[in-house]
């Protein structure tokens, strides 16, 4: 799992589990650590066969994520 920290959010590679596999995804939670994180995939239209894979493909994206707006939305 990678990690970014912005401002009011910290941003982390994750997955979610789908049909036939897993997406990538970055979950964003806010630093003050109130409320759920919410899940945004990434990649979309490709599954991974593994868990890890997908969480590999998620690091990735991660790296281009410059920021995260005060709705959670991903600035790229």
């Amino acid at each position: 799992m990678a990690r970014k920290a912005f401002d009011h959010f910290e941003a982390v590679s994750a997955v979610v589990p789908g049909e036939g596999g897993y997406h990538a995804a970055i979950a964003v939670k806010a630093l003050d650590g109130s409320g759920a994180p919410r899940f945004h995939k990434v990649l979309e239209g490709q599954v991974f066969k593994t868990a890890h894979d997908a969480d590999l493909a998620a690091a990735k994206e991660l790296l281009h994520l410059k920021d995260v707006k005060e709705d959670t939305d991903l600035l790229w």
